[in-house]
C-alpha cells in the first residue's frame, strides 16, 4: 500500500479532530457538543452532501457507470444483510442477528461524507450519482433486517404492521433529506447554486472536523460496555466489514470505471448504519440490544473504516482492474 494514502488520511484535520473526541472521552473531560448543535450539524452534512450530488447528477449523462453503480448499491443492501444474518445467529438472538445485519447492510453517511473529503484530499473525481447510490441502500437493509426477523422467530408481526416498518424505513429522516437534497440540486440552476456555494461548500470541512469530534466523544464512551461482551462482537465490526469493502472494491471494476465511484461503492459496502438503523429497530426490533449494534457500527467500525480502511479499499481500487 502506498504509504502516503495512509499518512494523509491520518494527519486529515478531521479526522484529528475524531482523535481528539476519543481521547477526551477517555480523559473523563466535560468536552461535549450540544445535542441540538450536533442534530443541526448531521441534518447540514446531509443536506450539502445532497445538494452537491445533485449538482453533479445534473451535469452527468446517464450511461452505463451510474446504472452499474445503482446494481451493485442495490444488490449489496439485499445481499450483505441476508448473509451477515446467519453468521450473527450463531452467537446472537434473532433479534440482535436480525438489527445488527441490518446495520452492517445499511450505510453510514458519515463515512460516505468523510470519504468524499479523502478523494477531494486526493483530486480524485466522482460521480454525483453516488449520494444517490448510498441513498437507496438505506431502506432495502432494513428491510431485508426485518423479514429476516420475522421468519426465523416465533412472534409475527401483521401485515400492517410490516407496511408501517418499510414506510418508516423509506420516509426516515436522513434518507428523506438527502434524497430530497439530490434532487433540488438537480434541478437547481448553475446561477442559482453560486448564490449558496458559500453554505453548501465553503464550510462543509469546518462542520465535518465538529461533528467528527462529537462522533469521537460518543464512541470513546461506547467502546468499552462493548468489549465486555466478548470478542466474537469486536472481530465482527472489524473482519466483516474489511471483507465486504475488499471484496467489491475489486469486483467493482467489473460494472465501474471511475477510480472514485469504485473506492466509493467499497466505502458503502464496508460501512455501518448508525443513525437510520438504530431509529428504525426501535419500533422494528425492541427486544434487539442498541448496546450491541450502535456501539459495534459507531464506536469500533467507522473508525477503523475513517483511519485504516479508506487507504485500503484505495490501494485495491488502483491496482486492479
Amino acid at each position: 500500500m502506498d504509504i502516503h494514502l495512509l499518512i494523509d488520511n491520518l494527519t486529515n484535520p478531521a479526522l484529528l479532530f475524531f482523535f481528539l473526541g476519543i481521547l477526551a472521552s477517555q480523559v473523563k473531560s466535560d468536552l461535549e457538543i450540544p445535542k441540538n448543535s450536533s442534530k443541526f450539524i448531521s441534518l447540514y452534512l446531509l443536506l450539502s452532501i445532497g445538494f452537491k450530488g445533485g449538482q453533479e447528477l445534473a451535469h452527468s449523462t446517464f450511461t452505463s457507470e451510474i446504472y452499474g453503480g445503482i446494481f451493485m448499491g442495490f444488490l449489496l443492501a439485499i445481499f450483505v444483510p441476508f448473509y451477515t444474518f446467519f453468521i450473527l445467529r450463531k452467537k446472537f438472538s434473532t433479534e440482535n442477528a436480525g438489527a445488527i445485519a441490518a446495520a452492517y447492510g445499511s450505510v453510514s453517511a458519515v463515512t460516505f461524507i468523510t470519504s468524499v473529503s479523502f478523494l477531494e484530499m486526493e483530486n480524485i473525481n466522482y460521480g454525483g450519482h453516488m449520494v444517490a447510490v448510498m441513498a437507496l441502500m438505506e431502506a432495502p437493509s432494513i428491510i431485508i433486517g426485518v423479514l429476516l426477523m420475522q421468519i426465523f422467530s416465533n412472534g409475527k408481526k401483521s401485515t400492517k404492521e410490516l407496511v408501517g416498518l418499510v414506510k418508516h424505513a423509506v420516509t426516515n429522516g436522513s434518507v428523506l433529506l438527502i434524497i430530497g437534497s439530490l434532487f433540488i440540486g438537480y434541478f437547481t440552476s448553475d446561477v442559482q447554486a453560486a448564490g449558496i456555494k458559500p453554505f453548501t461548500t465553503d464550510i462543509f470541512k469546518g462542520f465535518l472536523a465538529v461533528f467528527l469530534l462529537d462522533m469521537g466523544i460518543t464512541s470513546g464512551r461506547k467502546i468499552k460496555p462493548l468489549l465486555k461482551k466478548g470478542k466474537f462482537a469486536f472481530l465482527f465490526s472489524i473482519v466483516i466489514p474489511c471483507l465486504n469493502g475488499l471484496l467489491v472494491a475489486y469486483v467493482s471494476g467489473i460494472w465501474l470505471e471511475e477510480l472514485g465511484n469504485r473506492f466509493l461503492i467499497a466505502i458503502l459496502a464496508a460501512s455501518a448504519s448508525y443513525i437510520a438503523v438504530p431509529a428504525a429497530m426501535r419500533i422494528a426490533a425492541p427486544k434487539a440490544n442498541p448496546g450491541l449494534y450502535l456501539p459495534m457500527a459507531l464506536a469500533i467500525t467507522f473508525p477503523f473504516n475513517i483511519t485504516f480502511g479508506m487507504p485500503i479499499y484505495m490501494y485495491v481500487v488502483q491496482h486492479t482492474f
